[in-house]
């Protein structure tokens, strides 16, 4: 089988239109459990790997994501394109709900969750100025034009902890940074994906305008399910006409070779239980476990 692409699910997004079920996948990683199974099959005859980022039914909170199982298990399942979907608020108001965006650049506010694979005897710093790849964005942007979708490149996104949404101090803060959109989940990913060695796209649905607008209730959860169920459907048309022409291209940006140059520790000083931890990423640069 070819390699699958990569699909996470965010909010309102648990499981994939159009996705012919081959089998199920519950991978047990280093890092514990991911969010749930992960779902392999095809997706207009292209290769796809779905894992629903909070869990079937909305189980965990973004803090509460565990990142690092879901992108060990989807590296683990032969994943190196992964196309990630979430529900965002909007920062400026040319970007309204029921809106599609690429993230390009993030702002990380997030204080309380683990969002390396490293530390505990393999220090590694991998490169992170372009967030994204730019080859997945482009092929994205590619088929929301043929569809004629509301879908525009170039966001920089507040990753902010969560769960609770913004006050309206700090909404008009990140509004006066130039910042476009705010979510809780994308930047946490792809600084995960990065180590992974995977390309990595941020397709963000809009929902609302956060708290900034004057005279306008802010955000709450019913407002966002609102928006968020007719969004849905704009992203898995999206991702059912990108998907099919990604499947058969050539990976040729650097996103695969993110570790190269990233790891610190000296061979010699890496601890057993690190290699073992980590051979997954490793061990083609002669940091895998030994024997």
């Amino acid at each position: 089988m070819r390699t699958p692409i990569g699909i996470i699910g965010g909010s309102g997004l648990y499981r994939m239109a159009g996705l012919v079920l081959e089998r199920t996948e519950l991978v047990q990683t280093p890092f514990g459990a991911p969010s749930g199974p992960v779902h392999l099959g095809t997706l207009d005859g292209a290769p796809v790997a779905f894992l629903a980022r909070h869990g079937e039914g909305h189980r965990f909170t973004p803090t509460e994501v565990p990142y690092r199982a879901n992108l060990w298990a989807l590296k683990y399942l032969g994943v190196e394109r992964l196309l990630s979907v979430s529900a965002v608020g909007s920062l400026q108001a040319r970007h309204r709900p029921g809106d599609l965006r690429l993230a390009r650049q993030f702002v990380d506010k997030t204080k309380h969750r683990k969002d390396t694979f490293f530390g505990e005897g393999l220090v590694a710093h991998v490169g992170f100025a372009e967030p994204t790849c730019a080859h997945l964005s482009e092929a994205l942007m590619a088929a929301g034009r043929r569809l004629g979708l509301p879908l525009e490149d170039g966001a920089t996104y507040v990753c902010m902890e969560g769960p609770a949404f913004s006050t309206r101090a700090e909404s008009r803060l990140h509004q006066g940074w130039g910042a476009d959109l705010i979510g809780m989940t994308q930047v946490t990913e792809a600084k995960l994906a990065r180590e992974a060695e995977l390309c990595y796209a941020c397709l963000a649905l809009v929902t609302d305008y956060d708290a900034w607008r004057e005279g306008e209730e802010a955000v709450d959860a019913a407002s966002v399910l609102d928006v968020m169920h007719a969004n849905v459907d704009k992203a898995q048309a999206l991702l059912r006409a990108a998907v099919p022409a990604l499947a058969g291209a050539p990976r040729t940006c650097a996103c695969g070779e993110s570790l190269k140059a990233a790891l610190f520790t000296a061979p010699e000083h890496v601890a057993d239980e690190a290699r073992r931890r980590l051979d997954l990423l490793v061990s083609k640069y002669g940091y895998g476990a030994r024997g």
